[in-house]
């Protein structure tokens, strides 16, 4: 007993026996986040609707230099299925290439379309949310339905789809935007951190705590948008037209999501790492302002991610391997059940092949990233 109580105090005085606890710990709040928030993606069961309702929508594109995508794309949103009103609003935002010529050549056959030509810029307000609002305030309709230039709808049935969502209550719709599909190692790890990203929230909003959307597939009431008076609370940043807006303006009575794959809207992934940086950077520089629980929520589960294989190595050297390996075994199974399921949702598949690797790499991206927190936002949305 006397030889007990000595040894107690000094396996606690070694800094090392808490390694393996550590890592215990770790593991258990990522099983939490998997079984608690992620799980909702991955088991998720489409709503049914008691009625077939439609809206008159207003479909709302901002547009700079990008004549060559509306040649791609474009024709997408205009061939849209959709027997109620609706209109397709691009705000051409000071362009210098050829995208008045090609709204007005698409105008001749599209009279849906409506063109709103911005002559000059907001000089205190940098992004895109200047020419989003105008968008928005020129919009006949109560429901606005947004995406990018650059992006495609997966059918045309989207915009019926996404507006099917608006109910009694519901004043916001959250969508996917998924990266085409391309090879290479650079496309599967912009696909698998867009993936990943709506993974928590999408799970989020299933569980009561919307915090974010996509502006490639956004859909909300102008009411909404004039109640909280637009962006002015975050104006002076660059970013936040559809993250920041969402994280002010949604909670768990007003918000839902749209899971439909024919709802999805594909764009291009970045072509390069320096495109891909610079993009998260944007959006990192923006995440800080947040709301403070989902601050916390999303800073512990990146922590988390951050930490595990660390505490696992470290364990693997101070504690007995049989342990270490099993509780790595329990993490793997659950997370791999959750994130195949919920790939197979969002048609991400072929990712789950990765997803050792995946997971390994998440600790590097940390890394790459976290600076991002820190740094002074960029001026400029283009």
């Amino acid at each position: 007993m006397f030889a007990l109580q000595m040894n107690v105090p000094a396996y606690f005085s070694d800094p090392l026996n808490y390694v393996f606890p550590a890592f215990c710990l770790i593991a258990a709040i990522q099983l939490f986040y998997y079984l608690y928030f992620f799980r909702k993606l991955a088991f998720y069961k489409t709503k049914s609707s008691e009625r077939s309702q439609t809206y008159p929508v207003s479909v709302i594109i901002c547009a700079k230099d990008e004549a060559k995508n509306l040649i791609n794309f474009l024709p997408g949103v205009l061939v849209q299925n959709y027997p109620t009103t609706h209109e397709v609003i691009v705000v051409n935002d000071n362009s210098t290439d050829e995208t008045k010529y090609v709204l007005e050549e698409y105008y001749r056959s599209f009279k849906q379309l409506k063109i709103v030509e911005l002559k000059q810029e907001a000089r205190f307000i940098p992004g895109k949310k200047y020419p989003l609002s105008v968008g928005i305030k020129t919009a006949k309709y109560e429901i606005v339905l947004l995406t990018d230039a650059d992006c495609v709808p997966a059918s045309e049935f989207w915009i019926d789809k996404m507006q099917q969502q608006f109910r009694e209550g519901i004043d916001v719709v959250v969508g996917y935007s998924p990266f085409r599909k391309k090879k290479g190692l650079l496309n599967k790890l912009v696909r698998w951190e867009g993936f990943h990203t709506a993974l928590q929230y999408f799970s989020y909003a299933e569980k009561g705590l919307p915090y974010m959307g996509v502006g490639r597939n956004l859909s909300y009431k102008k009411t909404i948008f004039f109640n909280q008076k637009g962006f002015s609370s975050f104006n002076h940043l660059p970013g936040g037209d559809d993250d920041l807006f969402i994280n002010k303006v949604s909670n768990a009575r007003n918000t839902a999501t749209c899971l439909d794959p024919d709802t999805f809207t594909i764009t291009n992934a970045p072509a390069t790492w320096s495109q891909w940086r610079r993009q998260k950077a944007r959006h990192y520089t923006t995440s800080r302002y947040y709301k403070k629980v989902h601050k916390r929520l999303l800073g512990l589960y990146a922590l988390s991610l951050f930490l595990f294989y660390p505490l696992m190595a470290a364990s693997f050297f101070f504690f007995d391997w049989k342990y270490v390996l099993g509780v790595f075994a329990l993490r793997l199974l659950i997370q791999t059940i959750i994130i195949y399921k919920a790939a197979k949702r969002l048609q991400e598949s072929d990712l789950t092949g990765w997803l050792l690797f995946f997971d390994i790499w998440m600790f590097f991206y940390y890394l790459i990233f976290a600076r991002s927190l820190f740094k002074k936002p960029a001026r400029t949305w283009k």
